[in-house]
């Protein structure tokens, strides 16, 4: 029998989810906001870019208002109506302070108890190569959690700059090829293929499968994945890190 994962915390009340591009949270992660959300918990997206390098037949300035269209959409669907977008530029995202410091500010506004990130990790599992911007963001969200809570790292000097805020308690990454929790989802994939569907048109540029039918494969293949490991229901992973 694989380890089995152990259960997600649910001591907290309000989650920051932080990603890299439109879409990167809902291959898979939307199940587990959508089931947050019912239960009455608070979740903002935070996204480094608008995706703007995502859709070859799109120019980056048409693409990004396409892909921000459907990334507020999507959040919708799941419960989440807070969304905003850093301004990084899609596909060359650089980890540094500059990454970290707008993080930490987002952390810093948000108040979150609970980070969600996208793997951080070279891989997502043997040869499959992660991509640079996924990379970038993942450790930034890791190393900005503590970054937030220290006043003398990236002081606010604005009369109305959020103050430090040292209450994240766990970073919880999604997709990660060493994954330690994860959360049940029984009733809420059809909630997670919808807001995957809405990024119909990055859908339809990535496939020649039919939207619908390439959405639910995709969650029904996250879910069971994880369902091995917890007990045989279908699930959403995570690597948690504590603080």
């Amino acid at each position: 029998m694989p380890e089995q994962l152990e259960a997600m915390p649910t001591d907290w009340t309000r989650a920051l989810a932080v990603v890299a591009h439109p879409d990167d949270l809902e291959y898979g992660t939307a199940a587990a906001i959508a089931r947050w959300t019912g239960e009455g918990r608070e979740i903002f997206y935070v996204l480094a870019t608008r995706g703007e390098a995502g859709i070859d037949t799109l120019d980056p300035v048409r693409a990004a208002s396409v892909r921000e269209r459907e990334q507020r959409a999507s959040a919708a669907v799941v419960g989440v109506t807070s969304v905003e977008f850093l301004g990084h530029r899609d596909g060359v995202i650089e980890y540094g302070t500059a990454l970290r410091r707008d993080i930490a500010r987002a952390i810093r506004r948000h108040r979150p108890e609970l980070l969600i990130t996208i793997n951080h990790h070279d891989t997502w599992g043997g040869t499959s190569w992660n991509t640079p911007d996924h990379r970038a963001v993942g450790r930034a969200v890791l190393d900005a959690a503590a970054d937030a809570g220290n006043r003398w790292i990236f002081p606010d000097r604005s009369w109305d700059g959020p103050a430090p805020w040292n209450g994240v308690r766990w970073v919880a990454v999604s997709g990660s090829p060493s994954p330690t929790h994860a959360v049940g989802v029984d009733g809420h994939l059809e909630t997670a293929v919808r807001s995957l569907l809405e990024h119909r048109a990055y859908i339809e540029a990535l496939t020649d499968r039919d939207p619908e039918e390439y959405c639910r494969a995709f969650v029904e293949e996250v879910v069971s994945g994880a369902a091995a490991r917890f007990g045989g229901r279908p699930a959403v992973s995570f690597e948690l890190f504590t603080r």
